[in-house]
């Protein structure tokens, strides 16, 4: 793949998850036996990714010291005889560059891809949010399909799209299709979480995105909207509005996207994670029909 570089957005401060994330980062949160962030640098290095630069905001220095070799805690494992352990610690060796930079203003994701910028230069690259899990067991190849597009099709962006339910266009960028969206298909604006009423489509942006340079200028010229943030799905728009091109590439079937953005959705991740974990889950399922039939 020819873009081997990934901006990670892990800088928001999950207000809506406190206090459990008064000291915790929400991407920090266990999914299953991995914190969120993990599924997200699995699956970019699955999809050929070797550069990761993430943007980070305060009380976030535990996502770089997870992706840090430990070596004082390889030894603990070692001198105490539990080196079947050591397997769990294997993505700390993977081939991969770390970058971190801070969003020092809490200005919305918009403002955090601002961020990396000065790293990102005149690179295409792959922009992922660190609390949206996609696909559940393995790495999903969206990014993958993603790029492939990207490098055939020549847009601007392109944008990962799932088919949302109606409760929850008020949380997410809504895309609006021009003509039939197919499997790939171009859009013809965003919106940035309409009311229900007012929503064109329930096509919702799912986390993943190709991006080239020439969306930082419509970043720059994007003006704060609600709640004083300035979001990605403006500038895509105003890209679009300009005469720039940006695609949608639909989620598969199997690739549900989990979402770690307040405690339904994360409450949901983490019991569906569990559930299907090969060594637990079986027992697990079990405790939950004494449970519910308890309840009931």
């Amino acid at each position: 793949m020819a873009i081997d570089l990934a901006v990670v957005t892990v800088a928001a401060r999950g207000i809506r998850m406190l206090p459990l994330t008064k000291s915790q980062p929400r991407e920090m949160l266990p999914v299953g036996r991995k914190p969120a962030v993990q599924y997200v640098v699995e699956e970019l290095q699955h999809s050929g990714i070797r550069r990761l630069l993430f943007i980070t905001g305060p009380e976030k220095s535990s996502i770089e010291n997870h992706f840090s070799v430990n070596e004082n805690l390889v030894d603990l494992l070692r001198q105490t005889c539990r080196e079947d352990y050591l397997a769990e610690l294997d993505f700390e060796r993977e081939h991969l560059d770390y970058f971190f930079t801070r969003q020092r203003r809490q200005l919305g994701l918009g403002h955090a891809v601002l961020c990396a910028r000065p790293l990102v230069g005149s690179s295409n690259f792959i922009l992922a949010l660190g609390d949206s899990i996609i696909g559940k067991r393995g790495p999903s190849n969206i990014v993958e399909r993603m790029t492939e597009v990207f490098e055939r099709e020549k847009p601007d962006a392109v944008v990962a799209i799932e088919e949302i339910p109606r409760e929850e266009i008020e949380h997410s960028g809504i895309a609006v299709p021009k003509g039939t969206a197919g499997e790939v298909f171009d859009l013809a604006h965003l919106v940035e979480k309409p009311k229900i009423a007012e929503a064109p489509s329930n096509l919702g942006v799912a986390g993943r995105y190709v991006l080239s340079p020439k969306l930082f200028p419509h970043l720059e010229a994007t003006p704060p909207g609600r709640d004083g943030q300035i979001q990605l799905t403006d500038a895509l728009g105003a890209m679009i509005a300009a005469g720039g091109r940006v695609m949608g590439v639909r989620l598969a079937k199997e690739e549900h996207r989990y979402d770690i953005g307040d405690f339904e959705s994360y409450f949901r991740s983490l019991v569906e994670f569990a559930l299907a974990d090969p060594k637990c889950g079986p027992a697990l399922i079990e405790h939950l029909k004494k449970v519910i039939n308890k309840s009931s």
